[in-house]
């Protein structure tokens, strides 16, 4: 199974003079750049629902039960997200499984029929393709925990 060897053959000009040598000595810890873009997104997200939660509610047409748990997913599967790389395998992976109903509720109920993210008249919060994004990097989490 030659495609999945990650070691690194370097040929001159592909080499970019070291850099990859230079990159690949902090290659473990580029799962923080996803981390910290999928966590910052939801926890921000979840903490502006909870702060006006009837709001959220009434334009989304959801009992305000609903709309709690919405507001808690995004908030909890932000801060597992952020705290699994430092700690637990599960939590990583729990904080996916929480962001993948919510990103699904998003894209179906707002989103659908639309892929550019841009506003159009009969989509006034754009298309999914933002929210697929994020539910993919949600589903990577899922499945690859810590295992970086």
């Amino acid at each position: 199974m030659s495609y999945l060897n990650t070691t690194h053959q370097h040929h001159g000009l592909q080499d970019l003079g070291g850099i990859s040598d230079y990159l690949d000595t902090y290659s473990h810890h580029a799962h923080w750049l996803l981390r910290a873009s999928l966590a910052s997104v939801f926890i921000f997200h979840g903490v502006s629902k909870f702060m006006n939660l009837g709001g959220f509610a009434g334009m989304m047409e959801l009992p305000i039960s609903i709309a709690f748990l919405v507001a808690l997913a995004e908030v909890a599967g932000g801060l597992l997200i952020i705290l699994g790389g430092i700690m637990h395998d599960w939590m990583t992976r729990l904080g996916g499984a929480f962001i993948i109903p919510v990103m699904l509720g998003a894209i179906s109920m707002v989103h659908w029929g639309r892929w550019n993210f841009v506003p159009a008249e009969n989509f006034p919060m754009g298309g999914m393709e933002f929210q697929v994004v994020l539910l993919l990097i949600a589903l990577y989490f899922v499945i690859r925990g810590n295992k970086v």
